[in-house]
């Protein structure tokens, strides 16, 4: 599958936009695991053109981690358009437009999935970034606002009238944020549109080797988006990958080489930003790793392990203290 010039291959799994999440660090991961792309998290076009110190650090692309998209969001059409040709500067495959984050400080803002409230300046916007950008656009979007104005058919077909080159459907309404099941009955029909000749990508919910493979084989988009699944289990793309390629699961690996794994990204992010920080930004993952579910009475080990503040400290607790516990 191509979006625009960029091979991704066949069934390709791609690594989603997620704030706090998807940084160099853990992109670099997702590819090693067998991302076919990764996404940054989403960038506020009004702080690339203040040259917000936090907002150009996430402009920064490993080598390795390539292919790889920068997303931006923003609700005004001349700031939009001045931040993408400074996203395309630094050289990403592609520019993602970010019309589907639906937490209430960017939606309720009018951008992300605020946008879906205002579809004509959403086009305004995505026509403005296609003519101010040097490398091919995509969209991220849902399927409407609410499930009284569910518009992604139609919409599907504006936006890929204002030149993108491939689009994302997280198969929720905005109103609906992360609760219940995705649709992706929405997405199948964008996908069996006629008219539709971009690639179409699907979002919501893929969390197993088999509900990736039944993405493609059930409803035909052209690549899978995974997001919540891989945070603190960037290995799903192996499990992925070879699911899809063998259509059987992937030998289990020792939980021992997967906490090696979430050990080489907290270092990496101390690397990136410093020791503090590092461990910071690191928790969520080992918050949310299923590596230490059955281990029993882990729970006061679990508070140590995330009230840690030294990479020392840390070190030893996983090393010591709970690699033990995973053999």
């Amino acid at each position: 599958m191509k979006i625009a010039g960029v091979d991704l291959g066949e069934k390709p799994l791609l690594l989603a936009p997620m704030e706090d999440v998807s940084d160099s660090a853990f992109r670099l991961l997702c590819r090693g695991f067998g991302a076919s792309m990764v996404y940054s998290e989403f960038i506020s076009a009004d702080a690339l053109i203040r040259s917000v110190k936090g907002a150009l650090n996430k402009l920064f692309i490993h080598p390795e981690e390539r292919p790889s998209v920068i997303q931006i969001y923003g609700r005004d059409v001349a700031s939009m358009a001045e931040a993408t040709k400074i996203v395309s500067a630094t050289g990403p495959e592609l520019l993602d437009l970010n019309f589907g984050c639906p937490v209430k400080r960017v939606a309720g803002k009018g951008a992300g999935s605020g946008m879906l409230k205002d579809i004509p300046l959403m086009l305004e916007i995505t026509r403005a970034v296609v003519k101010a950008s040097s490398i091919p656009v995509t969209v991220k979007t849902r399927l409407g606002w609410d499930h009284q104005s569910i518009v992604i058919e139609e919409l599907a077909e504006a936006l890929q009238d204002c030149g993108i080159a491939g689009l994302t459907i997280h198969g929720r309404t905005r109103s609906d944020m992360y609760t219940g099941h995705a649709q992706w009955e929405y997405i199948a029909k964008v996908k069996n549109n006629p008219r539709i000749t971009i690639p179409i990508i699907g979002n919501g919910d893929i969390t197993t080797p088999e509900e990736a493979y039944q993405a493609f084989d059930r409803y035909g988009v052209d690549a899978v988006m995974v997001g919540r699944a891989s945070i603190g289990k960037p290995w799903i793309f192996e499990e992925m990958r070879y699911y899809l390629d063998h259509k059987e699961p992937l030998p289990p690996k020792a939980a021992h080489d997967h906490l090696e794994t979430l050990i080489t990204m907290i270092q990496n992010n101390i690397n990136k930003l410093d020791e503090r920080r590092g461990i910071l930004h690191s928790r969520r993952h080992l918050a949310a790793t299923p590596i230490f579910k059955g281990i029993p009475s882990f729970r006061p080990l679990r508070i140590r392990m995330l009230q840690a503040t030294t990479l020392e400290e840390l070190l030893s607790i996983l090393r010591n203290e709970v690699s033990p516990l995973l053999l």
